[in-house]
């Protein structure tokens, strides 16, 4: 069972490591506490919270289904596919995107006959909802950490990804049009969702603690109000849905927090850091990504600089790549060896293949568009401010 657990939270076992081992070079004191971001904690477990309710009610289910009815073939099929997770990424997150549209895809496409799509079709969607996500501050854990932390506002974060996020949707659209192809598809008979009363209050529940979340990233009311607010509503209407959040990534982020903060009191270690991630802020969290995803990369160099808005771009950039620079990619990779006849190694050739496309896409992509495009587009939205 231990063995089994380290396999399944490679990162958290990880991060519990190096925080213990650094707690050997800087001995616990009351600075412990200082270390931690709990802000950027209550606003995740807010929105894991809302997320797991919503999902769980099949609002996010309901709304694809309705979408993918709407398909007159198999390109238009995959491309609804497609944009429902670049889509809903961008607010519901990248990992929960693919938790409620990645099993609907292997349902619909059997029904289409079109299982020989599936690969490509999942790959895509993967790719869509990590490169969706990075739009706004709630569509992944890395980015509503360093908004948190650089203090920024919503336009500016915008300014800083938008361009990107077009970029990659045009892209994305391309590859469907020219992969996909326009044969028919067969639909079986639509399902009927009867929501009943209590289901409609939950709905209503759960409207709200995303409103109450989204405040406290605006910075309109404090988190720990909005935290005590929502912990309320859950515990009355829906006090099941507190075992549903992802656990492990709140205890990933206090140990990484732990750690860095130990390793910045280590005038060695912090220097040498320092110096290396001076200037090479994107570089480095694309690379570093590939190793231990992008999450704990963004938490770490976030320790050893100020320029968070290149660490935003490395980091959503760095969740392309391997299987693991993303957590969210390795979601849709354990769906899809639960279907019948999976073809893991064409899996990862096919996703392996895709993501670097993208990536080196993107990468290209931000000489040109940090030489002028993404200045304007910030100044443009200034009224945000």
């Amino acid at each position: 069972m231990f063995i089994k657990f380290i396999k399944k939270e490679m990162v958290l076992t990880i991060s519990f490591v190096v925080a213990l081992v650094s707690s050997f070079f800087v001995r616990p004191d009351m600075q412990y506490i200082g270390y931690i971001d709990f802000r950027t904690l209550s606003i995740l477990f807010m929105l894991m919270l809302t997320m797991a309710g919503l999902q769980k009610l099949g609002i996010f289910k309901q709304a694809g289904e309705f979408l993918v009815y709407k398909a007159r073939d198999t390109r238009e099929m995959i491309a609804i596919l497609v944009a429902l997770s670049f889509f809903s990424a961008m607010v519901i997150t990248n990992d929960v995107a693919l938790i409620t549209f990645v099993p609907f895809t292997i349902i619909a496409l059997g029904i289409a006959g079109r299982t020989d799509m599936l690969i490509l079709t999942v790959v895509l969607e993967t790719i869509a909802a990590n490169l969706g996500s990075m739009l706004l501050p709630i569509g992944n854990p890395q980015n509503l950490y360093l908004y948190s932390k650089a203090g920024m506002s919503l336009g500016q974060f915008l300014g800083c990804m938008l361009p990107y996020s077009i970029f990659a949707f045009i892209l994305l659209a391309a590859v469907i049009f020219v992969r996909a192809d326009g044969s028919g598809i067969e639909k079986s008979e639509k399902e009927k969702f009867i929501r009943t009363g209590k289901e409609k209050r939950l709905i209503l529940v759960y409207a709200l603690t995303f409103v109450v979340a989204i405040l406290v990233v605006v910075r309109v009311i404090p988190y720990e109000a909005a935290l005590a607010a929502v912990l309320a509503l859950v515990l009355l209407f829906d006090r099941e849905t507190l075992k549903k959040p992802d656990y492990s990534l709140l205890f990933t982020f206090i140990f990484l927090f732990v750690f860095i903060g130990n390793m910045k009191r280590i005038p060695a270690f912090s220097n040498a850091l320092l110096s290396a991630v001076n200037g090479n802020e994107v570089v480095l969290s694309v690379a570093l990504s590939q190793v231990i995803s992008n999450v704990p990369a963004a938490i770490l160099l976030s320790g050893f600089t100020g320029s968070y808005d290149k660490l935003i771009v490395g980091t959503n950039f760095g969740g392309l790549g391997t299987l693991i620079a993303s957590m969210a990619s390795l979601i849709s990779f354990k769906l899809y060896c639960n279907t019948k006849d999976a073809n893991k190694n064409k899996y990862i050739l096919v996703f392996t293949g895709y993501s670097l496309l993208f990536l080196a896409a993107l990468s290209f992509a931000r000489m040109g568009i940090s030489s002028g495009a993404g200045r304007y587009v910030m100044n443009s939205l200034s009224f945000l401010k």
